[in-house]
C-alpha cells in the first residue's frame, strides 16, 4: 500500500487549551454464555481523532462498536458520549453517532437514492434537506451517477460505499466504521480512505476498527490493540511505535551470507536478499557495520534503519501474529 504515513494532529482543543474528551469507555464487560466478549475494556477518544482499534476476529471489536452505540447492552461498565451516558440517554446521543456495521444492511432491489432516502427519514431528516444531504452523500462517495440503479446491481465496495453514506446522512459528530474495506476492490478503499481524511479534517471524530495494520497506520493518530476481549495497548499511534516497536537495522550486501556479529546486535533475522539486525543501539551498530563492510570490501546495497511497525508492536504486546 503505497500511503504517506504522516500525520497531522487532529485533536480539538476546548477553550482551557486541552484537548476535548469525545468518548469516555469504562470497565466495559460482556459475556455470551460461557464466552467473554468484553472484559474490562476502558479508553478515551479526544474530539476530532481518527481512533483506530486493531485486533483480530473474535477480539471483541464488533461488540464494543454495538454497546457504543446502544444496539447491545453492557453486563457492566459505562459509555459516555459528551459527558452523557449512552445506555440512560439513547435517543439524545444517538443523533451524534454514525455507525456503519461490518454487514451491508442495504435494500437489494431499491435504488441507492431510495436507500438512502428511507435511512434519512428514520434519522429524522425530511424533504428538500433530505433531498440535499442525499446529493451531498452520493458526491461524497464517487455514486451521484449511480443514484438510481438497484443496489443489487452494485460492487461490493459500491454497497459498503452506500452504507458509509447513509451513516452520515444525520451529520454525525462521531463515525464509527466496523472492518469497512473488508472484501473490496483497491478503488473502493481509495476512495473510502478518502472519505475518511476528508471528514475527519471537517471536524468529525472517527472510529476506524479493522484487523488490517497498514490501515490503522495510513489513516489514525491514536490506537487502541485489542485480544481476546481486553485492551492490551491503547495511545497516540507515535507513542506506541516507540514504546513497544523494535529498534532495527537492515543490511544487504553482495555475497553477505551470514549476518555480521555485533556485541550489541540481540536479534538477527534474514529478511528478503538481506538481515535484520535488532538493537537498541542503532547508530553505532552502523557505524560499526560502515567499518566493517570497508574492511571487507563488501559491495553494500542498503544499510537503513528499520521503522517500527504495528504489526511488531502488536507481537510484542500480544505475544502472538495477528490472525485474520
Amino acid at each position: 500500500m503505497q500511503e504517506t504515513l504522516t500525520k497531522r494532529p487532529s485533536m480539538a482543543a476546548g477553550s482551557s487549551g486541552q484537548a476535548e474528551i469525545l468518548l469516555e469507555v469504562s470497565q466495559l464487560t460482556k459475556t455470551y454464555g460461557k464466552k467473554q466478549a468484553l472484559q474490562d475494556v476502558t479508553f478515551s477518544l479526544t474530539a476530532g481523532s481518527c481512533f483506530g482499534l486493531l485486533g483480530p476476529n473474535g477480539a471483541g471489536k464488533s461488540t464494543m462498536m454495538k454497546i457504543l452505540t446502544g444496539i447491545v447492552k453492557a453486563d457492566s461498565g459505562s459509555v459516555k458520549l459528551f459527558g452523557k451516558e449512552v445506555i440512560n440517554h439513547s435517543d439524545a446521543v444517538a443523533k451524534f453517532i454514525g455507525y456503519v456495521p461490518q454487514e451491508i444492511t442495504l435494500y437489494e432491489k431499491l435504488s441507492a437514492y431510495d436507500n438512502l432516502e428511507f435511512f434519512g427519514q428514520t434519522y429524522g431528516v425530511h424533504g428538500s434537506e433530505l433531498k440535499r444531504r442525499i446529493q451531498d452523500v452520493l458526491e461524497k462517495t464517487g455514486l451521484k451517477d449511480r443514484a438510481k440503479d438497484e443496489i443489487q446491481t452494485f460492487s461490493g465496495g459500491m454497497k459498503r460505499r452506500i452504507n458509509i453514506a447513509a451513516a452520515l446522512l444525520h451529520r454525525p459528530k462521531l463515525l464509527i466504521l466496523d472492518e469497512p474495506t473488508v472484501g473490496i476492490d483497491p478503488q473502493s478503499r481509495n476512495h473510502i480512505f478518502e472519505m475518511i481524511r476528508e471528514l475527519n479534517r471537517a471536524g468529525v471524530t472517527i472510529i476506524y476498527s479493522t484487523h488490517y495494520m497498514e490501515e490503522v497506520e495510513v489513516l489514525c493518530d491514536e490506537v487502541a490493540i485489542m485480544d481476546l476481549g481486553s485492551v492490551k495497548a491503547k495511545g497516540p499511534l507515535g507513542e506506541l511505535l516507540e514504546r513497544h516497536g523494535r529498534q532495527a537495522i537492515y543490511l544487504e550486501a553482495s555475497g553477505l551470507k551470514e549476518p555480521p556479529h555485533d556485541p550489541d546486535v540481540s536479534k538477527t533475522q534474514k529478511e528478503g536478499s538481506g538481515w535484520i539486525l535488532e538493537t537498541e543501539r542503532v547508530s553505532e551498530v552502523m557505524q560499526r557495520l560502515l567499518g566493517i563492510a570497508a574492511q571487507h570490501r563488501w559491495d553494500v546495497k542498503q544499510l537503513e534503519v528499520v521503522r517500527p511497525s504495528l504489526e511488531n508492536v502488536f507481537l510484542t504486546v500480544t505475544g502472538t501474529a495477528l490472525r485474520d
